[in-house]
């Protein structure tokens, strides 16, 4: 991808334009988060509820005064620490940021991409003046994620002035949501960034889930991340019995798994995914994207582990089986 491309893409934004680009996590849908304007392009191209709110995206830490306020030395750490990188802080607003961005709420989700073309993107466009991109991932509302440039034109077409391609995503699911805006932080969103190299930043564990006040964020649905066709967990030594019943009831079935295939047949479509959790997330979407195109009667993934390098997956997984079909 050239500077001319970047430059180009800034002033798209600049116009009120969407442009989708990579991160590390997957393809974001951008917009300049200071238009309300631009923003609301990307609730009617993704069909998100209004709600809903957004992650805006910065060239730095430094920006975070332009977004935030009362902001704690933990922020300032945490970034030091994982930006650029795939981790979300919640932080309170200031009063400039629009409530498109927010979904009305008094705090707003902020965090520095890894990836270096969306870096430059955001120096282009953001410059000195603290501009930041708001920008959700780059398809329609609760369905699977993009991890290529190809499935973001695959999904919204048209809709997008301009996309970005920097191959494939590198982590491949979006980031970890941390609220710092209460006195107990939380992870609301789990990620690649787990919660005990937080917990190493802060000297202290964070708290695992939404409690009662905390504040809406992206991803957080019960249903969301999911394919058109059913998909359903089991543990790996339930696949056999899966296979079978597909067989008997002459239905095709797709299934993602860790483990070799303990049978062949005409009916059933077998991808193995890599067994350990950053090769597993790295694939997810992409594996989940392509069985999903198959027609197949379900996709039958295997359970992972309930560890903690795996819950950010098992959390895709479960959105994902609640909002399929």
């Amino acid at each position: 991808m050239t500077d001319d491309s970047v430059a180009r893409a800034a002033e798209l934004l600049r116009q009120g334009e969407l442009v989708a680009f990579p991160t590390e996590t997957v393809y974001g849908l951008g917009a300049d988060a200071a238009n309300p304007a631009a923003v609301a392009k990307i609730f009617a191209a993704k069909g998100r509820p209004a709600d809903h709110p957004l992650i805006v995206h910065l060239p730095g830490a430094d920006h975070l005064g332009r977004w935030a306020r009362d902001i704690p030395a933990s922020a300032y750490a945490l970034a030091a620490a994982f930006w650029p990188g795939p981790l979300t802080l919640i932080l309170k607003r200031r009063p400039n940021v629009p409530d498109a961005v927010t979904g009305g709420q008094d705090t707003v989700g902020l965090r520095v991409p890894g990836h270096p073309l969306a870096l430059a993107l955001l120096r282009e466009f953001g410059g000195a003046d603290g501009g930041g991109l708001a920008a959700p991932s780059a398809n329609r509302f609760g369905r699977i994620s993009p991890t290529t440039a190809e499935h973001v034109r695959a999904d919204l077409g048209a809709a997008v002035a301009l996309v970005l391609d920097g191959g494939p995503c590198a982590v491949g699911i979006e980031s970890t949501i941390l609220d710092l805006s209460a006195a107990q932080p939380a992870i609301l969103r789990p990620g690649m960034v787990g919660a005990e190299a937080i917990a190493q930043v802060l000297g202290a564990a964070p708290a695992l889930g939404a409690g009662a006040a905390a504040p809406r964020v992206s991803g957080s649905l019960a249903a969301h991340y999911a394919p058109r066709t059913q998909l359903v967990l089991v543990p790996g030594d339930g696949l056999p019995i899966a296979l079978r019943a597909a067989i008997a009831a002459n239905e095709k079935i797709a299934v993602l798994s860790c483990l070799e295939q303990p049978l062949t047949h005409e009916l059933v479509v077998w991808r193995r995914a890599p067994a350990e959790a950053a090769g597993f997330a790295h694939d997810l979407y992409r594996n989940l994207r392509e069985l999903d195109a198959l027609a197949c009667a379900r996709i039958v993934v295997q359970r992972p582990p309930q560890t903690a390098a795996w819950r950010a997956i098992l959390d895709r997984l479960q959105r994902a089986a609640a909002g399929s079909g």
